[in-house]
C-alpha cells in the first residue's frame, strides 16, 4: 500500500491534478489498484456542474491513468521518466461519479517493450464499473531544467 506522500514521490504531479490519494495494491509492471477520494471541495466542482455537481470525464480518465503511472514508475529501472499519455482507446462512462464517491481504478499491463505500452483501466465506485478505458503510454526522460540568466536592468528603466 502506498499513500499520498510515497505516490508524490513518485508521480511529477501536484495539487489541483495529483488525482490518486492512495494505491491499495501493487504488482510492479503488472497490476495496481488505487483511490481517488471525490469530495465537493474539488476545485472543478465550482463549474462542472455547479447546481449538479459531476466529475468531469477527462479528470476520471486523468485519475485513472495516474494509477497507471504509479504502476509503470514503480519497477526501479523506470523510476526516472514520465509516463504519458499517447492514445485512449474503447473509453465507456457508465454512470457520474459525484462528490462523497470512492473512485476505485483498477490498472492492468496489457502490454508493455522498449517504453512504449497499452494497459486497461477500469474505474468503480461501490463495485459498479463507472468507467473503463485502453490507454496507450509511453514514457519519456524529463526535459532538463533550463538556466535562465537575468541581466541586470540598470535603475530607472
Amino acid at each position: 500500500m502506498l499513500d499520498v506522500e510515497q505516490i508524490r514521490a513518485c508521480l511529477p504531479h501536484r495539487f489541483p491534478m495529483l488525482l490518486v490519494d492512495r494505491i491499495l495494491e501493487i504488482e510492479p509492471g503488472k497490476r495496481a489498484v488505487g483511490v481517488k477520494n471525490v469530495t465537493i471541495n474539488e476545485d472543478f466542482f465550482n463549474g462542472h456542474f455547479p447546481s449538479q455537481a459531476i466529475m468531469p470525464g477527462v479528470l476520471i480518465i486523468e485519475a485513472m491513468a495516474q494509477v497507471g503511472g504509479v504502476l509503470m514508475l514503480s519497477v526501479p529501472s523506470l523510476r526516472n521518466t514520465i509516463p504519458v499519455i499517447a492514445r485512449i482507446d474503447n473509453v465507456r462512462f457508465r454512470r457520474p461519479v459525484v462528490p462523497g464517491d470512492v473512485l476505485v481504478t483498477e490498472v492492468n499491463v496489457l502490454y508493455f517493450r522498449s517504453r512504449v505500452g497499452r494497459v486497461m483501466l477500469t474505474g468503480r465506485v461501490e463495485d459498479e464499473i463507472v468507467a473503463e478505458a485502453e490507454m496507450h503510454f509511453k514514457l519519456v526522460d524529463p526535459r532538463p531544467a533550463e538556466v535562465v540568466e537575468i541581466a541586470a536592468q540598470p535603475e530607472g528603466e
